[in-house]
């Protein structure tokens, strides 16, 4: 796929910061979100469909994104979650035999802008200095007071809810009915990795729309519940706080990843915050407090937990924390079977280290079940 010419374009940060750049493909078009960046070598294609990354324009790190195109297996969600694609350089073929097609054509047909020989590098050392802000991409290089104006609308990410606007609107199943193990799971932007995990460990699992009580989840009898990823902030998400705390009150075992963690430490009275610019990418390094061990994690996240809260608070225990700032990557309820982390264990970036707490969840249930 080739293209005659490359319309200019640029990127408008919140604080006025222009950056310049070009359209991909024959596209004209605009488009508002957070902007923020991910350090991943590998897996953009996960990354644009992940629900996490709603209504964020993302920015890689790597310099070349599209060399191997793209296949329905890699796709973590029914599309294209981000806003929009920042990149230096984008490679209209690719050269990976089991590709389906181009990522050119993936973007095309998912309806998303995206701009390339972009100077990622500054553009990445900005947001390292100034923190995730709003931004917008756009070819319309001539009306930047426009832009600016229209910028100054979009919401702040800090107490925006968007769980609503990727979240399952029925209840679906997934896996085998005749599994030994069923698991009620609030879709807040679960992603199919999630999903195919829990599967083969022998369980079926129930997923619900975001806003579900904990009593029409309790009336299908899971044996487990779990509290998916998740876009925004999560401290808007009251059902879901709600969910974790009659679950627990229920004593039943409950698991929680990346928003889910998030809403388990908010059911427990610790509260939470945006970061300066977030975790994003597949190899931060966390350690595991409870085994001594060491984990190379992917993450994608923006707020974290208290970490002083946390310490403080005699019903919880800090099992795991990121080795590059100290942030809390995971917790235990001490007198209840629940257990959360703020990283993802599905996503598998080469190293399989964290798939164990797959097989933890599996283990809490089968114990009570037993």
């Amino acid at each position: 796929m080739k293209y005659q010419t490359k319309r200019p374009a640029l990127i408008l940060l919140a604080d006025g910061t222009i950056f310049h750049g070009k359209a991909v493909g024959d596209q004209e078009g605009t488009s508002f979100g957070e902007v923020c960046f991910n350090t991943g070598m590998t897996g953009y294609q996960e990354i644009f469909t992940d629900p996490s990354y709603f209504g964020q324009l993302m920015v890689t790190t790597n310099a070349h994104i599209g060399n191997y195109g793209a296949t329905d297996v890699e796709t973590e969600s029914d599309g294209v979650k981000i806003s929009g694609l920042i990149c230096r350089n984008f490679s209209y073929t690719y050269s990976r035999q089991d590709a389906e097609e181009s990522l050119a054509s993936f973007l095309e047909r998912n309806k998303l802008f995206a701009i390339s020989d972009v100077d990622t590098r500054a553009l990445v050392a900005y947001i390292r200095d100034h923190g995730a802000m709003n931004a917008v991409i756009s070819t319309e290089v001539n009306n930047i007071d426009g832009l600016k104006k229209q910028l100054a609308e979009v919401p702040d990410m800090t107490g925006l809810e968007l769980a609503s606007k990727v979240s399952t609107k029925e209840p679906y199943f997934f896996g085998k009915e005749s599994a030994a193990v069923k698991i009620a799971a609030l879709d807040i932007g679960i992603k199919r990795n999630i999903l195919r995990n829990l599967a083969k460990r022998g369980a079926y699992i129930k997923v619900f729309p975001f806003d579900t009580s904990y009593a029409e989840m309790a009336a299908w009898n899971p044996d487990g519940y779990f509290l998916s990823n998740g876009p925004g902030d999560p401290e808007p998400l009251e059902n879901a706080i709600q969910v974790a705390k009659d679950v627990m009150e229920a004593d039943k075992p409950l698991f929680g990843i990346c928003l889910g963690h998030q809403i388990i430490a908010l059911a427990k009275g610790i509260s939470t915050y945006k970061m300066h610019n977030g975790h994003r990418g597949i190899n931060h390094p966390v350690k595991n407090l409870v085994t001594g061990k060491g984990e190379i994690t992917s993450q994608n996240h923006g707020f974290a937990i208290n970490r002083g809260e946390t310490e403080a608070h005699d019903d919880i225990e800090i099992t795991h924390i990121h080795l590059n700032d100290d942030t809390v990557m995971g917790i235990k309820i001490k007198d209840k079977n629940c257990f959360s982390v703020q990283y993802h264990p599905e996503a598998s970036p080469g190293p399989n280290d964290a798939t164990y707490l797959f097989d933890q969840f599996i283990d809490n249930i089968q114990k009570v079940t037993a």
